[in-house]
């Protein structure tokens, strides 16, 4: 028999952005082969992250993915969503509200945000009192000058890598001190899975490091001359994979136009200080769409339209601060709505 360490990790009932809780739970397995058949349901207070009340507190954790953890011995992550005592999703449970329970739908997330020190509570790279040179020479940077935080950067690929998380990229963004990776995976509800997952990985990384991120999507104020962090969402689902026409495309991206609403609700709070129409955004008040736009709404890959109108999609109005679970959700509801 031996000592399982399993990090059940869970979404509180902030709103409108959630936070991560994550808490350990020491078992004895023999021969645990890591998988969810093998660990159970758990609880929690619920009235610490306003979830319930302090009369009828108990929250469940259900577990929806394991991944070994790369800095525990006989450590596992555990993705768990939030269930109310009689079973039913909890109202902070965005994961619930996907409809791809065929997994028809794939996902690829382009998280970006900025490496805060916690000395100066400014992004790295930034001088106290002051700013550092213009952004320009920051993106896909190298060198000492314009590069900073590659080694937390690096690290945290390799433990995205270890858990067995579908990682597929890392690069310094436009401004100083901020950086993206790239996640993607088949089925929504996996996709928000892995990035909650390697969020948590970043986050706690960071403890040691004296730095901690910041997922704000504009940082630095809305009104100073630097990029705000996104989390581009791109996406297909076997029509737009190999439907092959250009008017399906156009339906589908047309689909999203009566409900921009709806999408901005859920892509991020303090959206609008980023979406100004500036620094590769569309507007917040409109809405736009565009074969390789960066300033459109939602992008049409160039390489959708060299494959003969075969590929995906990529909204580009989610903040870096907003739930993938929750966009996932809107997306699938939006691209199921096109009339085509």
């Amino acid at each position: 028999m031996a000592k399982i360490k399993l990090e059940y990790i869970w979404l509180d009932g902030y709103y409108p952005t959630q936070n991560m809780r994550s808490k350990t739970k020491v078992e004895e397995h023999e021969n645990f082969k890591g998988t969810l058949d093998e660990i159970g349901n758990w609880s929690f207070d619920g009235s610490s992250t306003r979830q319930a009340e302090g009369g009828s507190s108990d929250c469940l954790l259900v577990p929806v993915a394991i991944y070994p953890d790369p800095e525990r011995i006989n450590g596992y992550l555990v993705m768990t969503e939030v269930m109310n005592a009689d079973g039913t999703p909890h109202v902070s449970n965005g994961r619930a509200t996907i409809d791809d329970a065929d997994d028809d739908f794939w996902f690829g997330f382009e998280q970006e945000y900025f490496i805060m020190d916690t000395a100066t509570q400014l992004p790295l790279g930034f001088p106290v009192g002051g700013y550092p040179a213009p952004q320009g020479m920051y993106y896909c940077s190298v060198g000492g000058k314009n590069t900073h935080g590659r080694d937390l950067v690096e690290e945290h690929a390799d433990l995205c890598i270890e858990a067995g998380l579908n990682f597929e990229g890392i690069n310094q963004e436009v401004a100083c001190g901020q950086w993206e990776f790239q996640l993607f995976a088949k089925g929504a509800k996996l996709a928000g899975d892995e990035l909650w997952i390697a969020r948590y990985l970043l986050d706690r990384l960071t403890e040691k490091h004296g730095f901690y991120i910041e997922y704000h999507p504009k940082p630095l104020g809305k009104d100073m001359d630097w990029n705000g962090s996104g989390m581009h969402a791109n996406f297909s689902n076997t029509t737009l994979r190999t439907c092959g026409d250009k008017d399906v495309y156009a339906k589908i991206c047309e689909a999203f136009r009566p409900v921009v609403k709806e999408h901005i609700a859920v892509y991020g709070e303090f959206n609008d200080q980023r979406l100004t129409g500036k620094h590769e955004t569309a507007s917040i008040h409109d809405f736009s769409w565009g074969v390789s736009d960066r300033g459109a709404s939602i992008r049409i890959p160039l390489i959708a339209v060299n494959k003969g109108w075969k590929g995906w999609l990529e909204d580009r109005r989610p903040a870096s601060n907003a739930d993938p679970y929750k966009i996932a959700a809107r997306i699938v509801k939006t691209v199921k709505s096109a009339k085509i």
